[in-house]
């Protein structure tokens, strides 16, 4: 019988300050004589303080030094509260600082998602680095892992795909060995390396992926998701009321709302899982002995309404600038470069004359698109538009959701309808 592995993935609200961490190591003192994969997020807003860094580099403001300083008291003044001013770990991570400021004192590199990723994934590295000591100044033997050494991705930078043959080869020859002594074993979310060791990420919010890509290639026994919330719940709580926690949740109907745009789990996580029928836990570090989601093949799918709603979106109309019509050579080239762009597709509509398609628009890829395409078609952009997407609706709720909104696209599919809306603009009086 083999021993049983777990894998744990803490993030980025779990780490944020020194109770933070502290509350971790007190969570996993009850699993002290297991073996256990944990992978770790950057500490609290590092990641968007990072990107700061990176922004103010490729734009020269001068200021990108300054604001690396800010990362470095924030993750010095948790060790000095953690730790005795002798401890290694200071070391450590000052040398973890270092390799950011090789690449500031390097000229902006021409291609800024390469740039993007050598940069913020520093992020996870600090973390690791500081958990991975608190656990064993605690009494907990952990071993420190470099996430880069084990998952293997292609070349493109900020959304790496991983190369899934050497990466199950690295984790069973560098992780395995690691825990036969019954120790935990520390890694960090987020980050890979191509081939010829350049780090890469995994997309945004992407340690979950991580944690999925441990669990499938170790073999897992389970994955639990450590979050701020008690499980999977029906809606975002900051934005609906009545919103209730879903005890048991199939793979099936974890994959579309995570796709969708439900936070609590990042998209790619549930089918390495999936593939392997490897049980997901999603649970609150806040009450760690609450019960959480079940997240299985087992599982009846029935289910109350569930809404996801995903800011940020650009609706595109895209049409040919002359006669013809948007036939199949057209879709042929617009999907060769979305996915040349590695842009997410969340609805799209497609009619004799026009191509309209809604994505996610948190960074330049949309413009760049844009830029690509306008040679050969015509572009009307809508932006700072919402997706909502609802599960197992009703028409109540739907009337309900369409309140003060002005559907710009909508699409029933089954038990899911989606809508593409914009904010109803508000009409001022005049006065006197």
């Amino acid at each position: 019988m083999k021993p049983e592995i777990k894998v744990f993935k803490f993030g980025g609200a779990s780490l944020k300050d020194v109770e933070g961490i502290k509350n971790v190591a007190s969570i996993l003192q009850g699993y002290k004589d297991e073996r256990l994969v944990i992978v770790v997020s950057a500490i609290g807003k590092t990641t968007d303080a990072l990107e700061k860094v990176v922004g103010a580099h490729y734009n020269r403001t001068g200021e990108a030094y300054a604001l690396l300083n800010l990362v470095k008291q924030h993750h010095f003044g948790i060790c000095q509260d953690l730790f005795d001013q002798d401890d290694e770990v200071f070391a450590a991570v000052n040398d973890t600082f270092v390799e950011i400021e090789w690449v500031l004192e390097e000229e902006p590199h021409q291609n800024y998602d390469f740039m993007y990723d050598q940069i913020v994934s520093v992020g996870e590295l600090l973390s690791s680095r500081i958990v991975n000591a608190y656990l064993n100044k605690m009494g907990m033997t952990t071993r420190w892992l470099d996430a880069r050494d084990v998952i293997l991705t292609d070349d493109i930078y900020r959304e790496g795909w991983v190369q899934w043959e050497v990466t199950e080869e690295r984790a069973d020859r560098l992780v395995k060995p690691l825990l036969k002594d019954q120790c935990f074993v520390l890694t960090q979310g987020f980050i890979g390396s191509t081939t010829e060791n350049f780090t890469t990420t995994l997309g945004r919010e992407g340690s979950d992926y991580t944690a999925a890509i441990f669990s499938y290639c170790l073999d897992a026994d389970s994955m639990t998701i450590w979050k701020d919330v008690p499980g999977v719940l029906t809606a975002d709580p900051r934005k609906f009321e009545n919103v209730i926690k879903l005890d048991r949740l199939s793979y099936k109907e974890a994959i579309e709302m995570t796709y969708y745009g439900a936070k609590v789990i990042h998209p790619k996580t549930i089918k390495p899982l999936q593939n392997k029928s490897i049980p997901l836990f999603v649970k609150s570090f806040k009450e760690p002995k609450a019960e959480g989601t079940f997240i299985s093949s087992e599982v009846e799918d029935n289910y109350p309404p569930m809404v996801a709603v995903e800011q940020n979106q650009a609706l595109l109309h895209i049409s040919t600038r002359d006669f013809s019509f948007v036939a199949e050579h057209h879709m042929s080239y617009l999907f060769k470069l979305i996915a040349e762009l590695r842009l997410q597709v969340n609805m799209m509509q497609n009619t004799a004359i026009s191509f309209v398609v809604c994505f996610n628009d948190t960074d330049d890829k949309v413009d760049r698109f844009i830029e690509m395409i306008t040679k050969e078609f015509k572009v009307i952009l809508d932006r700072n538009l919402e997706l909502i997407t609802v599960r197992h609706y009703t028409r109540e709720l739907l009337d309900m959701l369409r309140e003060g909104k002005i559907v710009m696209l909508e699409e029933h599919i089954q038990r899911t309808v989606q809508m593409v809306v914009k904010d109803v603009p508000v009409m001022k009086r005049k006065a006197g």
